[in-house]
């Protein structure tokens, strides 16, 4: 998978983390399947599978002028408990050691777009508790049950910064 330069006109990028082979660490990727098939936009929303590509986001990143970020990650409560992480507590979180499930994060992405001058105006992460990161394809039980209201919590995030961005 490349991350090329974001399309013009891109104001809002969208990316799934994870990877689905790791049971609970695809619920970035189905989060992102779910809100796109939702989410009727014109070319200001991109909806990208970030996988686990790390820096090669980095350029998506800088040019976009909103970023959510639909990840598993440790939100310090029960499998399945749902976390909407947005300005200053999305830098907060991102900045805490393991808060995310994988080794390269958020946290270094955010930094380098910092460094770089390019950090979206508006950042948030939808997450997600995983319970299992082992091999496996489907989700526990309680992460597939927060499927839904993660749902939810990213239209509603989206929809609050696309109707900011038409007035």
């Amino acid at each position: 998978m490349s991350a090329d330069p974001a399309p013009a006109g891109t104001r809002v990028l969208v990316i799934g983390v994870g990877n689905p082979l790791m049971s609970d660490d695809g619920i970035g990727q189905r989060l992102l399947d779910a809100l796109a098939a939702r989410v009727t936009t014109d070319d200001t929303v991109e909806f990208l599978d970030a996988g686990t590509l790390g820096f090669m986001l980095l350029p998506r990143v800088e040019q976009c002028d909103a970023l959510l970020a639909l990840d598993a990650a440790s939100v310090g409560g029960a499998p399945g408990d749902l976390r909407v992480f947005e300005g200053a507590d999305f830098d907060e979180f991102v900045r805490q050691p393991r808060c995310s499930v994988h080794e390269l994060g958020l946290h270094d992405l955010i930094d380098a777009a910092r460094l770089t001058g390019a950090l979206p105006a508006r950042r948030a992460l939808v997450g997600v508790q995983p319970e299992r990161l082992g091999w496996g394809m489907t989700l526990s039980p309680s992460v597939e049950a927060a499927l839904p209201a993660a749902i939810e919590a990213a239209n509603g995030v989206l929809e609050r910064w696309l109707a900011a961005n038409r007035c």
